[in-house]
This record gives C-alpha cells, structure tokens and sequence, in this order.
C-alpha cells in the first residue's frame, strides 16, 4: 500500500520530533547564555535588596550594619540573623561580599580576599563619575606590594598586577553591575558594587561566571543523542501502535474484497468487543445469508436441469422456472450491489471517527496533552466519536433486522396521540437546548393498531430529524389529523411548547370517542422550519446513508440511516410515508389506518 496510515503517522511523528531538537538546538545556541547571565544579574540584584533592608533595619535603630554584625559575632546561628543572611549568600550563591563605612576604614568580607576585594572597592568609588556604559576610561589596576599591601600605583605593569576588562551591564540609582574579566585567572565575574540607601555604607559583590559555551555546546549534542534515541524508540512504538490499529480495519478490507469476488468462505476472526467487531459480525451475517442464498438457487438449478432431462414434455413448466431462476439471480445481483453499497458507504463513515480516534489516542500517547484540561478535550473527542460509531452501528444493525425481516411486530391498540405525547416530553430538555417553538395541532384519541415501540422510533427521528434542521424562526409543528369523512369524536387541542410548561401540562385529559362506523386514516406529520430540500434529493432522502447537507450531517452525528429506518418500519406496517417542501420549510409525515 503506497499511502499506509502506519506509514503516514510514522513520518509525521519523525517530522514533529525533529522539528522540536532542531527548535531545542536553537535556543540553547542562541538564548541559553542571555538567560543565565540575566539568572546571574538577577540574583546579584535579589542580593543588594536583602542586605539594603538590614541596613535600613540598623538605620532605623541608630545603629550600622557593622554594628550589627560585630553583636552576632561568636554566637549561634539561630542567634545571628545578619551574619545568617551573608553566609547565605556566599555559600548557596557563591557570592563574595565586601561592605566598607563612608571613610573606608571599617571593612567586612565573607571572601579569603577581603582585602584584594576592598582595594577594589575603593578604587572603583574613586572614578564613580566615569563609569557610564559609553564610557572608554583605563582605570588603573589594583597591585599587591612587597609587604603584601595592596595598592593603586598607575606606573605597576600588567605582569605584576595583571589587567583586567570592565563592561557595563545595568546601571541602577545606587550601584552598578558590570562584567569583569581578570586576565590574571582568565576569569569572568560578574560584580555589583555601589553604596546602600543609608548612603554611608559601601559594597561589592562580586560572583563567578562560568563560561557556557563549552556548556551549551555539551548540552546541545547531549540532546542530539537523546532525542535521535527518542526518535528511534518512538518511530518504531508508532508504527507497532499504528499496526495494532490498522490490522483489523485491514482484514475487514480484505474481506469485503473476497466477497465483492462471491467468496463467501472468508470470515472475519476478530475478537475485539467494539464497533469494528460489531461491523465483522455484521459482515460474516451477510456473507452466511448471501451463502445461502446462492446455495439455494444452485440446488434449485440442480433441480430445474433434472427435471428437463426427465420431463421433456413440461418444457412450458420449466421456461416458467427458468424465469424463475432468471429473477432470482436478479434478485441476487441486487443484493450484491447492494452490500457493495453498503460496505463502502459504512466505510466512508467509519473512516473520519477512527481517523479522529487515532489521531487524538495518538497525541495522548505521545504526551502532547500535557495538562488535565487538553487530556480531558483528547478524552471526549474520543468518547463522542466512539459513540457516534456505536450509534451507527446499532441503527445498521435495527436496520437490517427490519429489511430481512428477523424482527417481528408487536401489534397492539394504543393511542397513537399519547404517543406522540410522550415523546415529546421525554425530548424536552433537547427541545430547550435547541430554542424550539413547538407547536402540536392533534386530533384525540387516535386508536391505531401497531407496533408501539417501532412508531415511537418512526416520530422520534421524525423529530430529531426537524430539531437538527431548524431554521431562524426555530419553529417545530406536530399535526395528528383524521383522513375520513366525518369527524364528530374528533377532539382537536393545541398545545404550545415554552419552558414554563410544567410535565402534567403535556397529559391530555381522556374523552371517549364516539362510535364511528368505518376505519379511520390518521396522518401524523412533522413540520420544520428551514432550508427546504431540493427537489432532485426528496426520493432518495430514504436510501441508506444519503444526507442532502454532508457537512451539517456531520455537525450533529448523523449517518443517514434514521429515515432508511423509517421506510423500513412503515413497509413492515403496510403504511404510507412521504416528505414535502413546505413554506419557509419541510414536512415528513405517516399514514396509518385505525383498527
């Protein structure tokens, strides 16, 4: 098969998957380094914030920060909140913080290299006034003399101190973040340095960047790795989830070729208990009846061929026989063409649901509904299209019931006006959905002999049928009327369907009816309001799987089989049916004699 749907889903799995490392490659190539530094810039920020606010709570209480450390010192760690909050922040933010007093004089570290760090410090307050992110200026470099001092003197030269690189990344109102690059160590930090909001307390913070491209470089060929072993392990998971789906559709396929061939010997062995097990069943039915059936003219042939060698007298007897036997095989050439029809219209209709199943079984599969909501949206197509198939199937199943007669009626006397009543009232909650002005014009009691259970589903798709085609008035009438000359039992009430309508509202009150000599006819029509049908589409309305509107068809779950069933029914009543183009709308009606 050129176009198999296991090969189909296969391909557009690889496509999706590799389109997602191609997206993932790209970023960690282009905005992964952006998004740490900003990480980095960000915590230096979230650290300038929490130390400002103790030296804001030591402001209030006269007091300074060093003040504030200088009481903690030596005590436990519940006992030392301030000492507890640098330590914090070098240990869990590997940040190296050093705070300085207005003059300079006092100084606290939390790194080996306070000093180096305040000399630093120091030197950057001194040029304060050039730092700008335009700004050009050498700054001069920090050196460490032979007593082990640290000092600024300009003429030291970058063997003996080294050099370093500044740039500038955010400028705040009270302290600056810059990159800073020391050739010494062939380092990146990031610093932050500035004075707090009591304006006598200077600091710098200063944190290690780690170069990344090394980094993103490993991740990238990491996630190469893994997602080529990914998309190795879910191609062939698909294509075996497709094959466990395809499978049966594809035995069904090659059934239905063996017996578009007259070989009736092939069976469907599936065991699955669902619409595609149902429609095996339904197929292996057929081919038995079909077998049968051919079984039978080929023994009445036998017979015909004896009885000409025998008979030769009866030659008039045997070409009426043979007419026979000439119609028979009509008959089953109807037949044959018929389950051609019906094999590929049922199809053409299981085809969209069972490509929307697997499609969405698919996307559950594969995790694409990453949350409850978008599960819970897979779920329900999946359900509604599940029982779309199990509706189809049980009308097809009613329906062939009723067209090889392997159901049989029911008759009884019933009031075919209580009927209709009852149907309507069970169907009220779909009327309120669908705004309908339901208006009932019926002539009671109507006594009709029947099958009650087969008339309530002759009206209820006669009624679903007009709900689904509303038109912009949304107006729905049911008429029961009397076809026969005299009409004096004849109680005629009106009854308008709204939601104020409580249920004991829609129970007419009993009259007995006067004796009538005579049957009567009874003609229940179902009127609509909406886009009539044309008129090249009214006789073929009642054939299996025609729908005049595909698309609106599909919109509400229709398959085409409701008013199949309907002719179905009223040919095993003997009764009439029929459909008209009405003003503004359609009228399907009935016609049954009473007893």
């Amino acid at each position: 098969m050129k176009h198999s749907i296991k090969r189909t889903f296969t391909l557009i799995f690889v496509a999706i998957v590799a389109a997602l490392l191609l997206t993932m490659y790209i970023v960690n190539r282009f905005f992964l380094q952006s998004y740490y530094l900003d990480r980095k810039i960000g915590m230096l920020n979230v650290a300038y914030d929490t130390i400002d606010k103790v030296v804001a709570v030591a402001q209030k209480n006269d007091e300074t920060v060093f003040d504030l450390i200088n009481e903690e010192y030596g005590q436990n760690v519940e006992d030392s909140p301030t000492i507890s909050i640098f330590r914090t922040l070098n240990e869990r933010s590997n940040i190296d913080i050093v705070l300085t007093d207005s003059s300079g004089s006092t100084m606290a570290s939390t790194s080996r290299e306070g000093e180096w760090l305040g000399m630093k410090l120091r030197l950057y307050l001194d040029y304060r006034d050039f730092f700008s992110e335009d700004s050009d200026i050498s700054l001069p470099k920090p050196s460490r003399n032979k007593n082990g001092s640290f000092s600024t003197d300009l003429g030291v030269s970058s063997t003996d101190s080294g050099s370093s690189d500044i740039t500038i990344v955010q400028q705040n109102g009270n302290y600056i973040i810059q990159k800073f690059f020391d050739q010494r160590s062939n380092s990146v930090y990031l610093e932050s340095w500035g004075t707090f909001s009591d304006g006598s307390t200077n600091f710098l913070m200063s944190m290690p960047v780690a170069s990344i491209d090394e980094g993103v470089a490993i991740s990238s060929r990491f996630n190469l790795i893994s997602g080529i072993i990914i998309l190795v392990i879910g191609s062939i998971a698909v294509y075996l989830a497709s094959s466990q789906v395809t499978r049966p559709i594809n035995k069904l396929a090659h059934l239905s070729e063996r017996m578009s061939q007259l070989d009736f010997s092939a069976r469907y062995e599936g065991s699955a208990q669902n619409e595609i097990g149902l429609l095996g069943a339904s197929m292996n039915a057929m081919s038995d009846r079909l077998e049968e059936t051919i079984g039978q003219l080929q023994d009445t042939n036998a017979q015909l061929q004896d009885a000409n060698e025998k008979l030769v007298d009866v030659n008039a007897q045997l070409q009426n026989a043979n007419a026979k036997l000439q119609e028979d095989i009509s008959q089953k050439e109807k037949i044959d063409e018929m389950r051609k029809d019906f094999i590929a219209n049922v199809s053409h209709e299981l085809k969209t649901p069972i490509a929307l199943i697997e499609g969405y079984a698919e996307g559950l599969q594969e995790g694409i509904a990453d949350d409850k909501e978008s599960r819970d949206y897979y779920c329900s197509v999946i359900v509604d299209e599940s029982a779309k198939m199990n509706k189809m199937v049980r009308q097809l199943t009613s329906l062939i019931s009723y067209e090889f007669g392997a159901i049989g009626l029911d008759m009884e006397t019933f009031d075919l006006s209580e009927l209709i009543r009852s149907v309507v009232s069970s169907n009220r909650l779909k009327l309120e959905e669908a705004d309908a002005d339901l208006t009932m014009d019926l002539c009671e009691p109507a006594a009709v002999t029947a099958d009650e259970f087969k008339l309530e589903e002759v009206f209820t798709n006669y009624m679903s049928n007009a709900v689904n085609h509303l038109g912009g008035k949304r107006r729905i009438k049911v008429t029961l009327s009397e076809e026969s000359t005299g009409d004096e039992a004849c109680r005629e009430q009106v009854t308008e369907f709204a939601e104020k309508s409580q249920p004991e509202e829609w129970t007419a009150e009993s009259q007995p009816a006067a004796e009538k000599a005579g049957k009567k006819t009874w003609r229940l029509s179902v009127y609509n309001d909406g886009e009539p049908i044309p008129e090249e589409s009214l006789p073929h309305v009642w054939e299996k799987f025609y729908k005049v509107d595909k698309a609106r068809t599909r919109a509400y779950g229709g398959s085409g089989i409701g008013l199949s069933i309907v002719k179905a029914i009223m040919d095993a009543h003997g009764g009439e049916y029929g459909v008209e183009n009405k003003e503004e709308g359609v009228e399907f009606w009935i016609r049954l004699k009473s007893t």
